[in-house]
C-alpha cells in the first residue's frame, strides 16, 4: 500500500470512528423511542405510541419553538444585514466598538445574559409572560452570528467599491443597498440564517431562565419529559426534535451548496448591473 492510500486509509478511518462516536448514542436515543420498553430492548417490540404521548402532551412546544425560531431569523435579517453594511462600508474604531458591544452575548453565559433580560423588563408582567421575552432573549444571542456572516461576505465582494459605483451612477442608498448589496451577499446572509435557525431551536440555558408554564419551547419540554417522564417518552421526544431540524439543516445546506455552484457561473452583481 503507497503512503496517499495508506493517509487516506488512517482519515477514512478516524472519520468513520468520530462519525460512529456521534451517532451511536443519538441513534440509541432514537430506538428508546421507538421501542414498547427501553429495558428489555427490541424484544419487546417496535410501537410508536410514545411518539404520540409527547404529541399530545408537549405538542405546543413544538410549535412555539418552530414559531420563535423564525421570529429570531426575521428579526437578525431586519437588524443584522443593514447593520452588517454599515459597519462594513465605514471601517472605524468605533464600529469596531460597536461590533464588540454586539458580540458581547456571545461571551456571556446564556443564564446571565437571561437574569440581566428579567432584571431590566420582568417588572412588565405582559411582557414577561408573553412568547416575545423569549424572542428577544433568542434575537440578542444569535444576533451576533449573523452580522459576523454578513460582514465577512461584504468584507470579501469590497462592497465600497460596489457602493461608489452605484452611488456614481445616481443610485439612492436603497437602491445600492437592496441592488448591489443584498444580491451580493447572499452567501453570508444564508450562512448566518442557518446559525441563528439552529441555534434558536435547540437554545436551553437562556430559554429556560425565561421561560413560563405556558412558554416552554422543545429544549425545556425535552429537560422536562426527561426528567419527569419514561425514558421512551423522552426518547421520543429527541427522536421527534431530530425529524424537526436534521430536515431544516439539509434543506439549508443544499440551498447552499446550489447558490455556491452557482456563483461561478455568474459575476458578482455591480453597479453598472443596476444602471
Amino acid at each position: 500500500m503507497g503512503p496517499h492510500r495508506l493517509t487516506f486509509a488512517l482519515q477514512l478511518l478516524v472519520t468513520l470512528l468520530v462519525a460512529a462516536f456521534l451517532m451511536v448514542p443519538a441513534g440509541a436515543s432514537i430506538l428508546a423511542g421507538l421501542t414498547a420498553n427501553y429495558f428489555q430492548g427490541l424484544a419487546s417490540g417496535l410501537t410508536l405510541k410514545w411518539i404520540g404521548e409527547v404529541l399530545n402532551l408537549y405538542s405546543g412546544t413544538i410549535g412555539l419553538s418552530v414559531a420563535i425560531a423564525l421570529g429570531t431569523l426575521a428579526a437578525t435579517l431586519v437588524i443584522g444585514v443593514p447593520a452588517a453594511w454599515a459597519l462594513a462600508r465605514k471601517p472605524s474604531s468605533f464600529a469596531r466598538l460597536v461590533e464588540e458591544v454586539v458580540t458581547l452575548p456571545i461571551a456571556i453565559p446564556g443564564l446571565a445574559l437571561a437574569l440581566a433580560l428579567i432584571l431590566a423588563y420582568g417588572s412588565f408582567r405582559e411582557f414577561r409572560i408573553s412568547p416575545l421575552f423569549i424572542l428577544v432573549g433568542h434575537v440578542l444571542y444569535t444576533l451576533p452570528f449573523m452580522l459576523r456572516a454578513v460582514m465577512a461576505v461584504l468584507a470579501a465582494v469590497d462592497v465600497r467599491t460596489l457602493e461608489e459605483g452605484a452611488a456614481s451612477l445616481g443610485a439612492s442608498p436603497w437602491q445600492r443597498f437592496a441592488h448591489v448589496v443584498v444580491p451580493n451577499a447572499k452567501g453570508g446572509i444564508l450562512a448566518g440564517a442557518l446559525m441563528v435557525v439552529t441555534l434558536s431551536i435547540g437554545e436551553f440555558n437562556l430559554t429556560w431562565m425565561l421561560h413560563t408554564p405556558l412558554t416552554k419551547t422543545l429544549p425545556v419540554g425535552l429537560a422536562d419529559s426527561y426528567a419527569s417522564m419514561r425514558l421512551e417518552i423522552a426518547s421520543a421526544y429527541t427522536l421527534i426534535f431530530f425529524v424537526l431540524i436534521v430536515p431544516l439543516l439539509v434543506a439549508m445546506q443544499m440551498a447552499g451548496s446550489t447558490l455556491a455552484q452557482a456563483a461561478p457561473a455568474r459575476r458578482p452583481i455591480t453597479a453598472g448591473d443596476d444602471a
